[in-house]
């Protein structure tokens, strides 16, 4: 009985990896054992930045928020805690856009929030 010889098998993983590699800088697109273990890695961090890339625009809509509830002379924790008390239920990333884009209306709700704190 012969022996089974991979080739094929082989050569067809070995494709895959080298095309998931293509672009990668120096042997990491050329040579299978350094692509193999970039591509990993790379997978890896995409699994890790889904994550992180949520907590960086939340991280940012905080700060515009708090930048334009500071020239409306309120903090941040006191315009979230006004608008709650409002019963006005908006998330932060259109609570930031508005701060960005539509000063009048955020200056509207925080009328509402301090309306609502006193």
């Amino acid at each position: 009985m012969p022996r089974v010889k991979g080739g094929t098998v082989t050569r067809k993983r070995h494709k895959k990896v080298l095309k998931l590699a293509k672009g990668y800088r120096g042997a990491k697109h050329l040579l299978f054992k350094s692509a193999n273990s970039q591509v990993m890695n790379s997978y890896r961090y995409a699994f890790r930045d889904r994550r992180q890339v949520k907590r960086e625009f939340r991280k940012l809509w905080i700060a515009r928020i708090n930048a334009a509830a500071r020239m409306n002379e309120i903090s941040y924790s006191q315009l979230m805690h006004g608008l709650k008390l409002a019963n006005i239920d908006i998330n932060r990333k259109m609570l930031a856009d508005l701060a960005y884009n539509d000063e009048k209306a955020f200056a509207d709700l925080v009328s509402q929030a301090k309306s609502a704190l006193k």
